[in-house]
């Protein structure tokens, strides 16, 4: 992937983390956040193959994936929508988003990261991601919207990867 695609696709992919984070902030109600029930899949409809939704489960906090976008199966190499962080990850990789998804559920904010497929084998590839917190009854957040982009950028792999905000 030459550097002006690589450019291209993080700008795409930033207006789309852009795009959705919106939409969740204009759902919020004050300090209350938006629950599924306020999700209209059809409201962003061109960013639905590589959204996911994240079920929060509490004693002890773990996380299953609820649904995950058609875009999705490429990009982990099968099906992930039912499946646990250790059924879809290397226990690297699933102790890094079990950090990551429970600082959002701790903290009630949104998160934004970059994360390299180097688990997959695709060390060239990283997903900059999206994770905003749900809660049925707007505080105890109980699933996690999440929007990946797939994008070519080398040996990136920390959130400090100068994602900047436009």
């Amino acid at each position: 992937m030459n550097m002006a695609a690589q450019i291209g696709s993080s700008a795409a992919a930033a207006r789309a983390h852009e795009e959705l984070y919106a939409y969740w902030a204009g759902l919020r109600s004050g300090p209350r956040l938006p629950g599924r029930g306020d999700i209209k899949p059809e409201d962003f409809k061109r960013l639905l193959p590589t959204v996911s939704l994240i079920d929060v489960r509490r004693d002890p906090l773990d996380f299953r994936l609820r649904l995950a976008g058609t875009g999705l199966y490429s990009v982990y190499g099968r099906e992930i929508t039912g499946r646990g962080l250790d059924d879809v990850y290397n226990s690297a990789a699933a102790d890094y988003w079990r950090v990551e998804l429970g600082k959002i559920v701790e903290e009630r904010r949104p998160a934004v990261g970059v994360h390299s497929l180097s688990w997959r084998g695709a060390s060239h590839m990283s997903i900059l991601w999206l994770r905003l917190p749900l809660a049925t009854n707007g505080v105890d957040v109980d699933m996690i919207l999440g929007y990946d982009a797939v994008v070519g950028i080398q040996g990136q792999t920390s959130s400090s990867s100068g994602i900047r905000a436009a």
